[in-house]
């Protein structure tokens, strides 16, 4: 067995030396089969990279959340709010917010039933220290009442 072995790997040696070695076309086969080898290289080394950087990401992101650290900035704060409101509210649209040193103000309208959930969300947030609720509590909407 370990001989048909051997000879069909000879075999398919002499094979691909016949076919990389054709005074014809043998030098546009070996400049193709270099390159793909270099393309799956840089495709090998880009997918390792976007790996690490992605692993570092989380474990940057893992850190911040066991520190709580506040967001660096009012814009930061700002970002974070309107990413946290379509999870709390049923229209996010309709909510105004302005970060100013740590103090929110919200404006504004949302259903009445989303107004407590929703300042008490924002003041659990890192980097806020008081909520001013200007909002403008009305009865739900229909497609908030279909939301949940």
């Amino acid at each position: 067995m370990a001989r048909l072995l051997k000879l069909a790997a000879a075999f398919a040696a002499g094979a691909a030396a016949m076919y990389l070695l054709d005074p014809v076309a043998g030098r546009r086969r070996r400049a193709m089969a270099r390159d793909r080898v270099r393309a799956t290289g840089q495709d090998i080394q880009d997918f390792a990279q976007d790996k690490v950087r992605h692993a570092a990401d989380r474990l940057h992101g893992a850190a911040s959340h066991l520190q709580g650290h506040a967001p660096s900035d009012d814009r930061q704060l700002h970002d974070r709010i309107r990413s946290k409101l379509g999870h709390l509210v049923a229209q996010p649209g309709r909510v105004e917010v302005h970060v100013e040193d740590g103090l929110v103000t919200l404006g504004g309208s949302v259903g009445r039933a989303e107004v407590d959930g929703l300042v008490a969300a924002l003041t659990d947030m890192p980097g806020v220290a008081h909520v001013d609720n200007r909002l403008d509590a009305s009865e739900p909407s229909p497609s908030s009442e279909r939301r949940h």
